[in-house]
């Protein structure tokens, strides 16, 4: 599947509409996102039904902001809605398959229940 470009403008949709996306947080000026651009594309290819989307830092700093983006590239995973991984550094090419099959095979169940847990907790108790 080909790469899209991560905007203000499809950025709801891309999270919402789609099980799994896989973002590249880049700039056009970085030496190392340049770098690990062909190996995202190349990854993209091998998994199905996983949306892989590119996000310039640059012109989309809304997004950027969001994310807590501090260093170029950042790899994040989003599934379901929830925000599975954030990582800076370049990534390579086994090591992003590994990471993009192990965020497939999770049990998004269990990870739901996970954050419902923690959320309770951070609830005060009303005395």
């Amino acid at each position: 599947m080909a790469t899209i470009e991560l905007t203000v403008e499809n950025f709801e949709a891309t999270i919402t509409e789609n099980d799994m996306v896989v973002i590249d947080f880049w700039a056009e000026w970085c030496g190392p996102c340049k770098m690990f651009g062909p190996t995202f594309e190349k990854v993209s290819g091998n998994h199905e039904g996983v949306v892989f989307a590119k996000c310039d830092t640059e012109s989309q700093q809304q997004i950027a902001a969001q994310f807590g983006i501090q260093s170029i590239p950042t790899l994040a995973i989003m599934r379901d809605k929830v925000l599975l991984f954030s990582q800076p550094g370049a990534v390579p090419e086994n090591a992003l398959d590994d990471i993009v099959t192990q965020a497939k095979n999770l049990d998004m169940n269990d990870v739901h229940a996970k954050i419902a847990e923690e959320q309770a907790k951070q609830v005060p108790a009303n005395d």
